[in-house]
């Protein structure tokens, strides 16, 4: 029986789209693709994730290898992302419903050190029972370590966990310890429809 629910953050109770923060910065092309790849999808991205470096650290050493006039952008992309948040259209409504019919309900997020500063401007974020952040762990999805580290923290037993994610691996990753689990590819009824499948008590899709 399922009794926990786990969600992921990005694209899941918040967007968090590559391509929709850089539109936000209003640069060329050509700039916009050196701040995917010069940070989205940089080691310095990823080093935040894991906890080896701080936000700011992280933004000064991007800085350092870019032109001065992106200097700016940079800073805004790692230090501002969440300005604003944006939540995921329905998605505070069924972490509510969850909690109402009794669910215990867990975050286990991929995620930098300033992750704390703004969690509590997530729809919802108040009606979590634990946080699992992958910078505070030291540990990242889909590693072993940072599922085991939730449910050893909270005393959570891996079958009565149902895990949403809007990554394959990490998926797989909460499976491969015991969990059930799903894609989030956005559709609300369809992840009402995989809930009520595993027997977890939330209205019928609209």
């Amino acid at each position: 029986m399922i009794r926990s629910i786990v969600f992921d953050m990005g694209q899941v109770l918040i967007r968090f789209d590559r391509q929709e923060l850089i539109g936000r910065l209003g640069l060329d092309a050509a700039d916009g693709r050196t701040i995917l790849n010069e940070v989205l999808l940089s080691p310095e991205w990823s080093r935040m994730d894991w906890g080896e470096i701080g936000d700011a650290e992280a933004a000064e050493r991007i800085c350092a290898r870019v032109p001065e006039r992106l200097w700016e952008p940079v800073r805004r992309t790692v230090l501002h992302w969440d300005e604003p948040l944006v939540p995921i259209e329905g998605m505070e409504a069924l972490v509510r419903e969850l909690k109402t019919a009794g669910y215990g309900i867990y975050l286990l997020s991929n995620a930098s050190l300033r992750q704390p500063e703004y969690w509590p401007r997530v729809p919802g974020a108040d009606l979590f029972d634990g946080t699992v952040v992958s910078a505070l762990e030291g540990a990242v999805k889909p590693e072993r370590a940072i599922y085991e580290a939730l449910l050893r923290r909270y005393d959570l037993r891996a079958e009565e966990c149902f895990f949403v994610d809007d990554t394959s691996l990490n998926v797989v990753g909460a499976m491969r310890c015991g969990m059930r689990g799903t894609v989030f590819h956005g559709d609300m009824d369809e992840l009402r429809l995989h809930m009520r499948e595993a027997g977890i008590r939330v209205d019928a899709p609209a």
